[in-house]
């Protein structure tokens, strides 16, 4: 969506793509060259463009996740807006869950609050497999965004089991993860039992999404680096495998992200997926080390550098993009989500600068 032409006419041995599937994104994922490095932002559909606080106002947000018109424009917003390289698909991580008759709100300022937290493994039981007919919004959202978005490729989304279960356990949010842990360690036969059926809810919920067109998933668990590498090894590696081995005959770049996880890197570029997320904590070169040679990195600017002066903000960047060169594919990314005070403005600066600086430099890796 870049206006720039540098890339094109330094790198004139790489052809203008002829779709979403090789695109500067696709390309990097896959770990081929490309004309630039690409961007896309965690949350750049959000909170912190005006255009989507006036759309969502005074619609709750699952009931805007289950409108397929919401869900297209909110979508579409950042790509007018900024120009970046993906689009993702306006969703929640319990949408889902909802879908197979949990019973949730999404509160403002709280978010997820689940009704009966899980417990039992009649609470397991309650959990019901998902199907298409189950989330047709979804479906009908990806294929309206698939056609409007032409070359520029969109990314499917869904919740890693464990921060699903970790949801569905403690009820909401925790900053400990007291209760998840306490089922995890006390009742390990109960813990595999949930998981595993989120496994297989969050595999049809994707697959959903990539018969409908998506060019790349993404599988966030964000409350993975509570864990240690053994204890994410024992309880929840085989289970995020799960979702991602069993979309290996999908087609499309499986990108799999989590928070607080440098000591988790090297586990969770054995679970399967072709793009492995970093948060700011860890720099680009160390994680390619951890994650190893046959996986793309994504990430990893801090989202608190935006708020800071520009000059700061280019420094970082660069910071990011020259450690991003160790790694074998680079998709430029944040840390985590934009957070909602953000300026606009300066994603928009980002994308040019990344584009800029890296005009026909991505073939050379």
């Amino acid at each position: 969506m870049s206006t720039d032409t540098t890339g094109d006419a330094a790198r004139d041995d790489i052809p203008a793509p002829a779709g979403p599937g090789d695109s500067p994104f696709v390309r990097a994922c896959r770990r081929q060259p490309g004309p630039h490095t690409p961007v896309w932002f965690m949350r750049q559909a959000g909170r912190s463009l005006p255009e989507y606080r006036e759309i969502r106002a005074n619609v709750a947000m699952l009931e805007s996740c289950r409108r397929p018109d919401l869900v297209a424009e909110i979508t579409l917003q950042p790509v007018r807006r900024h120009g970046v390289d993906a689009a993702i698909l306006f969703s929640d991580i319990v949408v889902p869950v909802a879908a197979a008759g949990v019973e949730l709100d999404i509160v403002p300022g709280t978010g997820p609050v689940v009704a009966e937290p899980v417990r039992t493994a009649d609470d397991v039981e309650r959990i019901r497999p998902i199907t298409p007919e189950d989330v047709p919004y979804v479906d009908e959202a990806v294929r309206m965004l698939v056609a409007e978005l032409g070359a520029t490729p969109l990314i499917g989304f869904a919740g890693a089991p464990f921060t699903l279960a970790s949801y569905l356990v403690e009820g909401g949010p925790s900053r400990t993860h007291a209760k998840t842990k306490a089922l995890m360690y006390g009742d390990p036969q109960l813990w595999h039992a949930l998981c595993s059926r989120l496994a297989e809810m969050t595999l049809a919920f994707l697959r959903v999404q990539v018969a409908a067109g998506v060019s790349a998933v993404q599988l966030f668990d964000s409350w993975a680096g509570a864990l240690s590498e053994a204890d994410y090894r024992r309880y929840v590696l085989p289970h995020s495998a799960s979702v991602l081995t069993g979309l290996a005959d999908a087609g499309v770049p499986r990108i799999h992200f989590g928070v607080g996880t440098g000591e988790l890197l090297t586990a969770m570029g054995e679970a399967g997926a072709d793009v492995v997320g970093v948060d700011w904590r860890t720099p680009l070169d160390v994680a390619t080390r951890r994650v190893g040679p046959d996986r793309a990195l994504q990430g990893n600017l801090d989202p608190a550098v935006l708020l800071a002066p520009w000059p700061v903000v280019e420094a970082e960047v660069r910071r990011v993009l020259e450690q991003g060169r160790a790694a074998p594919g680079h998709v430029f990314n944040l840390g985590h989500g934009v957070l909602p005070e953000t300026d606009p403005e300066v994603l928009t600066r980002v994308v040019a600068l990344v584009h800029d600086l890296t005009a026909g430099e991505a073939g050379r890796r």
